[in-house]
């Protein structure tokens, strides 16, 4: 079995705490006529050059009824930066149009299958998963991007189309595992495509 979701699997459950305070599960959205996750946290160079397209993104399509949910699964004790607190501050300084979730457990994490921060995972409304991968092919620098597979993923989605390319490799630092070397990747992790 492969280590990420493949196209067609239902999205696994989460419920996990919120920088807002609360305690966010899977079936609270279950309005959402699309429900990207992804996995991101407060340190790595690749989400933050891609903050603010990830950023314009998420407001182009919720007037159609997505949802973006963002789930910080790192472990603090290898970055410290990636500790809630932090993730705290970094909501309140930059008030992103997400969701921000912390997976202290890394058990989220292993459901997805995530890589990389930041892996996306777009469900539509059943919860099938329709699209993984990266948003952009140039998060750090996304003046050098040329192509926004997370945008164009959704565009067909909400025209009713078939989503042309449903997997790509994410781009990105690699999940930070507890009790790891902070460049380390499960064995049966690979690339997607």
């Amino acid at each position: 079995m492969p280590f990420t979701l493949q196209p067609g699997a239902k999205a696994p459950h989460f419920k996990l705490r919120g920088t807002d305070g609360k305690t966010h599960a899977l079936e609270d959205y279950a309005k959402a006529k699309a429900l990207v996750i992804f996995f991101t946290c407060n340190h790595c160079p690749y989400v933050i050059g891609s903050d603010d397209v990830t950023r314009k993104t998420a407001e182009k399509f919720k007037s159609q009824g997505a949802v973006f949910i963002g789930i910080n699964s790192n472990s603090k004790n290898t970055v410290a930066e990636d500790s809630f607190e932090h993730m705290v501050a970094r909501m309140k300084e930059h008030k992103f149009p997400w969701l921000y979730l912390y997976d202290e457990t890394q058990e989220i994490a292993k459901k997805y299958g995530a890589l990389r921060t930041p892996h996306f995972f777009v469900f539509d409304q059943d919860r099938r998963l329709i699209y993984t991968g990266r948003a952009v092919d140039s998060p750090r620098d996304t003046s050098k991007m040329t192509s926004n597979e997370l945008e164009k993923a959704l565009e067909e989605y909400f025209a009713g189309k078939t989503i042309s390319k449903p997997l790509t490799n994410p781009i990105g630092c690699n999940v930070k595992w507890e009790g790891k070397e902070r460049h380390w990747m499960p064995e049966d992790a690979c690339d997607l495509v």
